[in-house]
């Protein structure tokens, strides 16, 4: 599975943004995806993530509210809308799938990573 994401830039606070995410090598109906974001120094975290099917979703306490990530099966994308950006924001915000025969929890393809500057 190869994924490559994009859409980060630098924002302005209280802006909007959407990342997108492109997978290829695999049927993308039989992935589950998520977006991650990293700052320096810190552990990836989990934002948000989407069922195979685009049915369940599920988001960090951090963007529920602000977040929403989506699923195209017929385009083999996935996207993340970020409402009222705030500093905290700052990240490179990454795109992973997993399959059904990836371990629990874990997610083994991952994009190369978009960074997303929020500035006041």
């Amino acid at each position: 599975v190869q994924l490559q994401a994009c859409g980060g830039g630098v924002v302005q606070f209280g802006d909007s943004l959407r990342l997108s995410c492109a997978a290829s090598g695999r049927t993308f109906s039989t992935l589950d995806m998520a977006w991650f974001r990293q700052t320096l120094g810190s552990e990836r975290e989990r934002v948000a993530a989407i069922s195979r099917n685009g049915a369940t979703t599920a988001y960090a306490d951090t963007v529920k509210g602000r977040f929403t990530i989506s699923k195209d099966n017929a385009k083999n994308m996935v996207y993340l809308q970020i409402n009222s950006l705030k500093a905290e924001d700052t990240a490179i915000y990454y795109c992973a799938a997993r399959t059904v025969e990836s371990a629990p929890s874990t997610y083994d393809y991952w994009g190369q990573g978009t960074l997303v500057t929020v500035s006041s």
